[in-house]
């Protein structure tokens, strides 16, 4: 899981500078001091101040805050990716560096709250939010920190991402610049830990048995993460079973926001609180939202709050970088490849180089030209190419429906007759399979522990050999077809539970004798790559704050989006479409049954099957956002 190893790096204490020619000049050129910043109650928040020693100008305050440690602690020790990753050109333009332990965590004071809601109408200074501490913080540094020009920017990754978007809503008037990248956005609708309702079983367990852990005091000793007795993932959650299991077992109930997720199994006014575009009006400063297409984490918070800031904010500065990433590849990475698949040239070099950087000097230094970044600047797999956009979804993309046929085709037109049978039994109207929790379909064919990032473009063979997963695969085609924008799943479908998950993967399946002419590493003759896949909890197909039954046996309608898509099918490829009831360990397996999963016991679990129909009437399709 990207968020663990993040949090694994932040962790690492250096008692040393390395002696390279970055670090030895960072050393020879900056002084780090250590603050205590008052907030407005009072509580003190650790914060770790890069200064230039050039006092001749005056220079901008970029600002992180962050759950995951400033480390490293003490002011002769350095951080390192102010000279390892893109960081050091800030350093190298004399940017006042500031990273800040948020309320709770680690050399800070005060209780931690996750995703603490954002409070509107604050009075007093007893009533805080992320918002009025990321204010507090601006305004003692303008006052305080010696030789800062008055302008303040805050980006982040991930959580810090999200803390961000709470800097965003501060409205100090020093701050003029901030990006959110990949920024933790809805943690019940599809960022992190759910996903349509459906609970993010892996990244949420590995995530919080170590990171939930509380912190009684002010530490730079981080906790410890969970022991896992195995390193197959599949085999260690299959085991464990149902989820009260996990909580019985593993979590008690000493961590506790997973008491909470698990006392929150529906989209209450607990999640709205937590849901940051529910706020994100009224926005000041420039807004440069960041995040990856491959981005097994927070894909979803970034392109859902881009286009929340755009609806609440009509003409607000607002734009969207969207790159073929995994979770923080543009500034973890060059960029060039996930996985298998390869994207032609170095992607996150040229963001780097062209995008951040600018965009902060534009707003924080008066110099450069934020004019060529575009509204959106979205980078096109398939085709591999960035296009700048004068907005997102383009002017120029139409929705089409493309239907699930029989014998597994997929086409634009309706499907006329029933010539096939899909099953011994069946009326020819519908492909059918049977559910089995106990041998849910795996995200991933390899074995392994962690949550793999390269799974957002994986290979899908091995899911379309399963008998419970059911395809339907296009002719070749006949010329270029490139999506951009987001995907609608629309399916008939019945159970013979009163539950299901639906599963829906759109493919991109390479010609049988296609490889890379670069190399002879990547064979990709039939690969079947991912372009993206979504889950649906089928009993909030009508509402996610009030569930209802499936009827066994009846036709019911399961209808969600997936997340924004940029990919280009090649003339010769063919998109193929898998639709399945489980994504194990990745997400937690549905019982199959209306219960609150949650606490659900391992008797609960049965099996079901599950049809999709495809008549002339009754038609299951998605609606592809097509560029004309």
């Amino acid at each position: 899981m990207q968020k663990l190893a993040w949090v694994l790096l932040c962790l690492l204490s250096f008692t040393g500078i390395a002696q390279t020619n970055d670090s030895a000049w960072l050393v020879s050129n900056y002084t780090k001091i250590e603050r205590m910043v008052p907030m407005r109650d009072g509580v003190k928040l650790f914060t770790s101040i890069y200064l230039p020693k050039d006092q001749t100008v005056k220079h901008p305050i970029l600002l992180t805050r962050t759950p995951y440690s400033c480390a490293p602690y003490g002011e002769d020790k350095f951080q390192p990716r102010l000279w390892q990753t893109s960081y050091r050109e800030y350093t190298k333009a004399n940017y006042i560096m500031v990273y800040q332990d948020v309320r709770g965590r680690w050399m800070s004071e005060g209780e931690f709250e996750d995703v603490r809601p954002f409070n509107p109408n604050k009075k007093g200074k007893k009533e805080i939010d992320e918002a009025s501490d990321t204010y507090d913080a601006i305004e003692w540094m303008v006052r305080n920190v010696s030789g800062n020009n008055g302008n303040v920017g805050v980006f982040g990754i991930s959580y810090p991402g999200f803390y961000s978007t709470m800097a965003a809503l501060s409205n100090h008037p020093a701050l003029k610049a901030v990006s959110p990248q990949a920024p933790v956005t809805d943690w019940f609708m599809g960022d992190d830990f759910h996903h349509n309702g459906a609970f993010m079983l892996m990244d949420a367990f590995s995530f919080y048995s170590g990171f939930g852990r509380p912190r009684p005091k002010p530490t730079t000793v981080g906790p410890s993460g969970f022991t896992f007795p195995t390193k197959d993932n599949y085999d260690f959650y299959l085991r464990t079973g149902a989820l009260s299991n996990f909580t019985k077992n593993y979590m008690g109930d000493s961590i506790r926001f997973w008491t909470d997720l698990m006392n929150h199994p529906n989209y209450d006014q607990w999640w709205k609180a937590r849901n940051p575009r529910n706020f994100v009006t009224n926005i000041k400063p420039a807004m440069l939202v960041v995040g990856g297409l491959f981005d097994a984490e927070d894909c979803f918070g970034a392109w859902s709050l881009y286009q929340a800031i755009e609806k609440q904010n009509p003409g607000a500065n607002n734009r969207i970088v969207m790159g073929p990433w995994y979770h923080g590849g543009w500034v973890r990475g060059d960029g060039s490849n996930l996985g298998n698949v390869q994207f032609g040239s170095k992607t996150s070099e040229w963001y780097q180089q062209h995008i951040e950087k600018n965009f902060f000097d534009s707003y924080l230094l008066n110099k450069g030209s934020d004019k060529n970044i575009a509204e959106a600047t979205i980078f096109f797999s398939g085709e591999n190419n960035w296009k700048q956009l004068p907005q997102w979804p383009p002017a120029n993309m139409v929705q089409r429906d493309m239907f699930l046929l029989p014998a597994g085709k997929l086409g634009w037109d309706k499907p006329a007759s029933m010539n096939t049978k899909q099953m011994p039994g069946d009326d020819e109207s519908f492909t059918g399979y049977i559910s089995d929790p106990a041998k849910p379909v795996p995200y991933n064919e390899d074995v392994h522990l962690q949550r793999t990032r390269e799974y957002m473009s994986d290979d899908q063979r091995f899911a379309s050999r399963r008998p419970d997963v059911i395809t339907f695969t296009t002719d070749s085609l006949s010329s270029d077809l490139t999506l951009a924008g987001p995907i609608v799943a629309d399916l008939m479908v019945s159970t013979t539970g009163t539950d299901a998950d639906f599963v829906v993967k759109v493919i991109d399946v390479f010609p049988d004798n296609f490889s890379y002419s670069d190399t002879d590493k990547y064979v990709m003759g039939g690969y079947q790559m991912l372009v993206r896949g979504e889950v649906m909890r089928g009993k909030f197909r009508n509402s996610f704050e009030k569930p209802e039954p499936f009827v066994p046996k009846k036709m019911t309608k399961v209808q969600f989006t997936l997340p924004d898509v940029a990919h280009t099918f090649k003339k010769g490829h063919r998109i193929m479409v898998q639709v399945q009831s489980s994504w194990f360990p990745l997400v937690d397996r549905n019982p199959q049954k209306f219960v609150d999963i949650y606490h659900a016991k391992d008797e609960d679990f049965q099996k079901a099957e599950i049809r999709v129909y495809h008549t002339e009437s009754v038609s299951s399709k998605l609606v592809l956002p097509v560029v004309q």
